[in-house]
């Protein structure tokens, strides 16, 4: 089957569903602001390495998931603090601390490096876990795209709630105008990924056709473009979230 071709599926994948996956993969493959097009498909491979890592499984096992040290399996060529990022990310997110996030970050691991590598880590893991909920095989990794990352820093960023720099609307600049879908507030949720603006638009991509689009979550009448009822996506997303120790 084709990359997110979905006609011998089992189910009904609406052609919504479909155009997002093929737009978030050939996104993934370009070179963003501060990773290149080769070393953002290499963060897609580590979050699927993550699943079988057994480094992670000791740590997920363990009181504290940084008491363990060791190798990380897999094949990635990132540096090793960006494979640790994405595989604690995939498998044990629930225990990420300010702490860890601040010992990390330095002159060549920015937090720009880490939000972005968030905003891959997401996509990936959304766009993989519809496919092995419909028994299908994941998506063959994209190609990359050539060219060099443009080390863009929205001006307005900074710490306030959360442990990384992020943006309000009041911050915006003309050329992240856009991503808070000219609300007034926005969700945390959200603006966690601010630092990286392209990370946010592909969020409300995925958000749309996975649960409902970001700017309707308030509007508990509408259930965006699924065929499920909205009490009913909220049943299973909340379940969801549960079962993943999410903070909300």
């Amino acid at each position: 089957m084709a990359a997110f071709d979905y006609q011998n599926c089992s189910y009904p994948v609406s052609k919504g569903k479909q155009l997002a996956h093929r737009e978030a993969w050939q996104k993934i493959a370009k070179p963003g602001n501060w990773w290149t097009g080769a070393q953002r498909v290499a963060v897609v491979q580590a979050v699927r390495d993550a699943t079988a890592c057994q480094l992670c499984k000791a740590r997920k096992g363990a009181l504290s998931p940084f008491s363990i040290d060791g190798q990380h399996s897999g094949r990635v060529e990132l540096p090793d603090v960006a494979t640790d990022a994405a595989h604690r990310i995939t498998t044990d997110p629930s225990r990420l601390t300010g702490a860890w996030i601040g010992s990390i970050v330095n002159a060549s691991f920015t937090y720009g490096h880490y939000v972005e590598l968030l905003g891959v880590v997401v996509a990936a893991i959304s766009i993989d876990t519809v496919h092995r909920a419909l028994g299908l095989p994941l998506a063959p990794l994209p190609a990359p795209a050539p060219g060099e990352p443009d080390g863009y820093l929205p001006p307005g960023a900074a710490i306030d709630v959360a442990w990384v720099p992020m943006l309000t609307p009041q911050t915006l600049t003309e050329r992240e105008q856009d991503i808070f879908l000219s609300a007034p507030a926005t969700a945390n949720v959200i603006r966690a990924l601010s630092l990286v603006p392209d990370a946010v638009r592909q969020l409300h991509s995925l958000a749309a056709v996975h649960y409902v689009p970001t700017n309707l979550v308030r509007d508990f009448s509408s259930s965006g473009s699924l065929s499920l009822s909205r009490p009913q996506i909220e049943l299973i997303a909340s379940r969801t979230s549960a079962l993943n120790d999410c903070f909300y």
